[in-house]
C-alpha cells in the first residue's frame, strides 16, 4: 500500500540532517527532473522580486526568497516533519512512535511541486513552490505529470490518493479498485453531501495519523473499507455518478 499526501505550503524551518542530496531521496528515477526544478527555483531566487512575482508572494513572505536560494544549502528534515499546515498538524509526526515512523518510511509519499514524489521519511530542505508556481523555461505540469504517472504505474498494490486536485495534475496515479481517489465531504441532515475546505485537511491528517498508529496491511481497496469501518471512519464508495476509483471521507 502507498499513501499519497499533498505537500503543504508552509515548512518548518531548520533541520538536524545535512544539506539537500538528491540520491538519498526515493524514486531516484525521478532524479534529472528534480535537478531541473532545483535549478530553476535557485536562478529565479537571485532577483528577490522576480520571485516574489512568480510565486504570487507579499511583502511578508519574503523570507521564502532566501529559502529558495539556499535550497542546497540548508539542512533538511523528513518530509513527513518538514511540513506544517492544517493537514500536518493533525497527523502530529513528531510524536509518532518509532513503529509508526518506520511504518511511513514503508507506506506513505508526498507529492512536492520542486521534488516530486518523496517518501515520508526522505530529508529535505525547507522550500517554497506550488503546484500552480510559474517558474521561467520550465512548466511544472509538463516537468511532472508524466515522470511521476509512471512511478506510480510501477508501485503496484493499493494507492491510496489523498492529494488535492491540483496535485493529481501533476502526476495522476492509475485508477482502478487497487487506486483509490478520497474526496472528503460532509453529510447534512437531508443526507446532501459537499466538499469541505479547510476541514478536509484536517481530517485527511487525522485519517493518516489513524493508519500509521494501526498499521495495517492492506492489499486492495475491500481491506481500506473494513480497516476504516472498524477504526472509527467512515468512508463510503462514491455516489452512483462518481468515477469508480473515488471514496468518500465523511467528516
Amino acid at each position: 500500500m502507498l499513501l499519497l499526501l499533498p505537500p503543504s505550503e508552509t515548512k518548518r524551518d531548520g533541520g538536524d540532517a545535512a544539506a539537500l542530496a538528491l540520491e538519498r531521496l526515493a524514486f531516484p528515477r525521478l532524479g534529472g527532473h528534480r535537478a531541473a526544478a532545483i535549478e530553476a527555483v535557485v536562478a529565479l531566487a537571485a532577483d528577490a522580486e522576480a520571485m516574489m512575482r512568480s510565486l504570487k508572494l507579499g511583502p511578508r513572505q519574503a523570507a521564502e526568497v532566501e529559502r529558495n536560494r539556499r535550497l542546497l544549502e540548508s539542512p533538511t528534515l523528513p518530509a513527513l516533519d518538514r511540513y506544517t499546515g492544517v493537514l500536518y498538524d493533525a497527523l502530529d509526526s513528531s510524536s509518532l512512535d518509532a513503529r509508526s515512523r518506520a511504518y511511513a518510511a514503508r507506506h506513505v509519499a508526498v507529492h512536492s511541486a520542486l521534488f516530486g514524489l518523496v517518501g515520508s521519511m526522505d530529508p529535505i530542505p525547507a522550500y517554497r513552490l506550488s503546484h500552480d508556481s510559474r517558474l521561467p523555461g520550465l512548466r511544472l505540469k509538463q516537468l511532472w505529470r508524466e515522470p511521476v504517472a509512471a512511478e506510480l504505474v510501477d508501485v503496484g498494490g493499493l494507492i491510496v490518493d489523498l492529494r488535492s486536485e491540483g496535485y493529481v495534475e501533476l502526476g495522476p496515479a492509475p485508477r482502478g479498485r487497487d487506486a483509490v481517489f478520497v474526496r472528503v465531504v460532509s453529510v447534512d441532515e437531508g443526507g446532501r453531501r459537499r466538499a469541505l475546505n479547510h476541514f478536509n485537511k484536517r481530517a485527511k491528517g487525522l485519517f493518516t495519523r489513524a493508519l500509521l498508529k494501526d498499521r495495517p496491511e492492506l492489499a486492495d481497496r475491500d481491506d481500506l473499507l473494513a480497516w476504516a469501518r472498524t477504526s472509527g471512519f467512515r468512508l463510503d464508495v462514491g455516489a452512483p455518478d462518481s468515477p469508480a476509483h473515488e471514496l468518500e471521507l465523511v467528516a
